[in-house]
């Protein structure tokens, strides 16, 4: 894996990847706008990124009737530097028609728990916590 990240100007930046996807990011400097998501903010979404990915996953591999799948993050950094995340709570929203709330709950679990390298290396520095609620989207 491969990533390219490039100065534009105050405090923007510019990030690739070997696939070609680009990303600018950054934070406000002075009277600038903030050109994108903060480099944490980014580590924050893709925790959330790669544990949605598992769930999603997991749950159609299972045969379940997944429709949406969205996590709400909290967070909390340390107060002194480095200010490394230090609790961070994940709520899944899991759409579709009859689902079965235990393998929702079966499918975070594991992602949370055992598949999710972002989610793994966040629990060296902070508490990792979930929940989840079910939506029923038929009859």
């Amino acid at each position: 894996m491969k990533a390219r990240v490039k100065w534009v100007e105050d405090r923007s930046f510019t990030g690739g990847v070997e696939a070609g996807h680009q990303i600018a990011f950054g934070n406000a400097h002075g009277d600038s706008l903030k050109p994108g998501p903060s480099p944490m903010e980014l580590m924050l979404i893709g925790t959330g990124g790669c544990s949605a990915y598992d769930v999603v996953h997991i749950l159609e591999k299972g045969r379940q009737p997944v429709e949406s799948c969205v996590v709400e993050l909290d967070a909390d950094r340390a107060e002194t530097e480095p200010k490394v995340f230090t609790r961070i709570h994940m709520h899944f929203i899991v759409k579709g028609r009859g689902l079965d709330p235990s393998k929702v709950e079966r499918a975070i679990n594991l992602s949370v728990e055992k598949y999710c390298s972002a989610s793994a290396m966040m629990a060296k520095t902070a508490v990792v916590t979930h929940g989840f609620e079910v939506v029923d989207n038929g009859v």
